[in-house]
Parts: structure tokens; C-alpha cells; sequence
């Protein structure tokens, strides 16, 4: 079968109103939950045969966060699908409003390598509460993942409502030649656009998960244990292959050699003096990407780190000063395990730098002075923020996840994945008991009554 038979059936079984009731929708939610923790050892192999990823990292970013989604979903939808009532002014009077909540139809979902699980399941769970047909292209760059999931998708779905499909990039694009009516993509900017236009020829929303280089700035008050512990976590995880990562630090200068020395305690304290021998620290997906980061260790000083591996696909977790924003490694993102540190000494260089690139998906700013954090909030703009902390906003379902600008479009997570999903209609309902006659022509004399009416 190829692809324009399987939109074409579940186009037929969308159609059919199937996917439409909660309780159908409840219960495909519930075969997914079963079908994953059936599976969830084959998850735990498979993530670590691509990208040598631990029990505890695969569950805590992949397994763990999808089952997290998942309960809340089946928790909340009977109530985030309910029809909402709204205020109805008076000039209306004699009706009343409400939004309802109904899903487009196909959704094509779009997901990369990097956390080849969570990315593929956490925006299907969306879908389908939202009662949409979906078809799922993961990254052929992490195959055993990609296997496991197809189990799980055949065992919990339908294929005329869940089909996961296999495709390289040149069959990608064949993919987004045909109509759906909706395509949510995580990746790269420029494949994003690739995206976008394709979208465009059938005018299909689309949701464009990004990415971009994150800034993460400390300030002069900072606590550099606690910042330096984050930073080092946040940055490593997954090998530095996470789109919300720190991308670089802008340190006060008065605190730059305590924080790299700190920072090269935080590597040895969570990864061990041979980090390549820590069963913790993952690897590059593969060689294209490994020489690529190659290509950004020749640059500034290694303060940290600099070994690599190129059988094992190993860098070590890298710190790297003497940076400046005209060395390439300032102008791409990085996606590895290297850490630029450049300084500041006063605060608006930094915030007018950050105004003066890309917007970011994160922003992460270490201090204590409210008056500083409120500057740092008001004055910039990036998809979301962490004080005090890298990362781990994603982790907060009532918090909406997703990029502004080059770092992407719409939005996901709890409520947010339900509501990228569904298309919002408003219903206005009219008695026909009563039947003013004032919006009715001819319109003499009545425009004074009107202006008293809406105001």
C-alpha cells in the first residue's frame, strides 16, 4: 500500500465518526499505555543500541515522561473536551455561546533522532485525544528505536488510525507532497522550512518544533555550585543532543575562572574522571554529526574535556573559553557536548547580543536579584525560561512547551497538545421565541439605540 492509500483509508475511517466519542478515544489512549510498558525493556535496549542512553536517562526523558503525558491525558479529557461555555453580550440577546473542540482529520507527525521515543509519542497522544488519524515518520538516524515503536503501533492501533511509516529524506518529501490536515514537525530550522512550504501548497497548520542556540547567563550573584551542577546536567544529558540545551554561557567576568573550575569539578562528580567509561554518558547518533561537532573543538581554549573517540562516536563533555560571537561555534547551533563561555560586565551587553539573534526555544539565567530576572524577562524573547535552573520546564505539563520565531510555531504538552490538535469552533445558538428587529433593515433611526447597545 503506499501513501496515498493509507491516507485515502483513514481518511474513509476518520470519516466514519469512529475517532470522534471520548470513549473511543480513552481506549486507544489505554491499548498505547498497555502496548508501551509490554515493551518497555525492548524501549530501553533499543535507546541505548542508538544512542547508548541509560535505564534511568531513557526512562526519565523517553518512557517515563510519555506514561507521565499519558495519565494525565486519560485523567483530563473528558474535561478539556467538553464543550466551554462563553459570555454572550447583549446585543445579542436571545443567544447564547460556546466553543467545541473537534479534531482536523489526518495528522502527519514529523520526529527526529535525538529522543527518537518521547518525540514521536508525546505529540500522538495529543492527536489522538483530539480524535485525529495520524501518521508517524520517525528519523531512519535511530533505527531500533523506530523498531520497537512500530511494535507498539501495530499492537495498540489500527492502521486506519495509527500507521507508523518508514521513510528516508528523499521519501519524506514525496510524504509531504500529499494533503493532510495537519503536520506537526520536530527537527531543524531549515527542514522546517521545507516543511512549511510544502504545508503551504494546501494551506495545512502546521506545529514546528525547533530549535536554536539557548543561552544560559550568570550573573555576579549567582550560586556557581548549584549553576555550575545545572548547567553540567542539562547541557550533558544525552550527549548534548537536546534542542533545549544550554548552547552557551554568558558569565560575569568576575566569576568566570570560579565557574569553569567548577564546572570541571560538576564533569568528574556526575561522569567520572573517564566519562567515556561512565555507563551515564551517552554518544553521538553517528559519524556525520560526531565530525561535524569535530570541526567546533578547534576553536578557543579546551578548559575541559577535548578527548574524543571516533569509533565509539565519544566526546567528552567539553568546556571551551576564549570565545567570541564571531567564531563559527557562536553561529550554529551545536547539538553536542561542547560548551562555549563567553563573559560580560554589564548585563545589557548581553541582553542586546541575545536581541540581536535568532530567538531561542530557552533561555536560562542564574541570579538572585529579582529586579535582574525581571529585566532579563521583559527584555528578551525565547520560547520559554528556566531561573535558576536548565531544562527541566519541559517537565511541568501546565507548562506550554514550544518555540517563537526561528525556534518554532505552536505549542505542546498537557492541555496544549489537545488544544494543537483540535480546531477550535465557536457555536452561536439564537432563540427564534423572540426576533429583534433592530439589526434588521430598514436601519432609520435605530443607530443611536445600537450605540448604547455595544458599548
Amino acid at each position: 500500500m503506499n501513501i496515498s492509500d493509507h491516507i485515502n483509508a483513514q481518511r474513509a475511517y476518520f470519516n466514519s465518526q469512529i475517532t470522534k466519542p471520548i470513549s473511543f478515544r480513552k481506549a486507544a489512549l489505554i491499548q498505547l499505555k498497555k502496548a508501551i510498558e509490554k515493551y518497555e525493556p525492548d524501549i530501553e535496549k533499543a535507546l541505548w543500541d542508538d544512542l547508548k542512553k541509560s535505564k534511568f536517562e531513557s526512562y526519565i526523558t523517553e518512557t517515563g515522561f510519555v506514561l507521565t503525558e499519558l495519565n494525565r491525558t486519560l485523567k483530563k479529557l473528558k474535561n478539556w473536551s467538553s464543550p466551554k461555555r462563553v459570555k454572550t453580550p447583549l446585543f445579542l440577546f436571545g443567544s447564547k455561546s460556546h466553543i467545541q473542540y473537534e479534531p482536523y482529520g489526518i495528522s502527519l507527525i514529523l520526529s527526529p533522532w535525538n529522543y527518537p521515543f518521547q518525540l514521536l509519542f508525546a505529540p500522538l497522544i495529543g492527536a489522538v485525544a483530539a480524535g485525529n488519524c495520524v501518521i508517524l515518520k520517525p528519523s531512519p538516524a535511530s533505527p531500533h528505536t523506530t523498531a520497537v515503536s512500530k511494535k507498539i503501533i501495530k499492537e495498540a492501533f489500527d492502521p486506519c488510525h495509527v500507521i507508523l511509516i518508514e521513510a528516508d529524506n528523499r521519501e519524506t518529501d514525496l510524504l509531504l507532497q500529499q494533503r493532510y490536515d495537519y503536520i506537526f514537525y520536530t527537527g531543524g530550522v531549515e527542514y522546517g522550512k521545507r516543511v512549511m512550504e510544502a504545508a503551504s501548497k494546501h494551506l495545512t497548520p502546521v506545529t514546528l518544533e525547533l530549535g536554536g542556540k539557548s543561552p544560559c547567563i550568570i550573573d555576579k550573584d549567582a550560586n556557581i555550585d548549584i549553576a555550575a551542577r545545572r548547567i553540567v546536567w542539562g547541557k550533558f544529558l544525552n550527549c548534548g543532543q537536546t534542542c533545549v540545551a544550554p548552547d552557551y554561557i554568558f558569565v560575569h567576568q568576575d566569576i568566570k575562572n570560579d565557574l569553569i573550575l567548577k564546572l570541571k569539578d560538576e564533569i568528574i562528580r556526575q561522569y567520572g574522571k573517564d566519562p567515556q567509561k561512565s555507563p551515564d554518558y551517552p554518544r553521538i547518533i553517528h559519524s556525520g554529526r560526531f565530525y561535524n561537532l569535530m570541526l567546533l573543538l578547534k576553536q578557543g581554549k579546551i578548559e575541559a574535556g577535548g578527548k574524543y573517540d571516533e569509533k565509539d562516536l565519544y566526546i567528552a563533555p567539553t568546556v571551551i573559553s576564549g570565545i567570541t560571537p564571531e567564531n563559527r561555534i557562536m553561529n550554529e547551533e551545536i547539538f553536542g557536548p561542547i560548551l562555549p563561555v563567553m563573559t560580560f560586565n554589564e548585563r545589557e551587553t548581553v541582553i542586546d547580543y541575545i536581541n540581536s539573534q535568532e530567538k531561542p526555544l530557552a533561555l536560562y539565567y542564574f541570579g538572585k536579584n529579582k529586579k535582574n530576572i525581571r529585566e532579563i524577562l521583559e527584555k528578551t524573547s525565547s520560547g520559554g525560561v528556566c531561573i535558576n535552573d536548565v531544562v527541566t520546564h519541559l517537565a511541568n505539563p501546565d507548562l506550554p512547551f514550544g518555540g517563537v520565531g526561528h525556534s518554532g510555531i505552536g505549542r505542546y504538552h498537557g492541555i496544549d497538545s489537545f488544544y494543537t490538535f483540535s480546531h477550535t469552533k465557536s457555536v452561536l445558538s439564537t432563540t427564534t421565541h423572540i426576533n429583534p428587529g433592530i439589526k434588521f433593515a430598514p436601519y432609520a433611526g435605530k443607530l443611536s439605540i445600537l450605540k448604547r447597545f455595544m458599548k
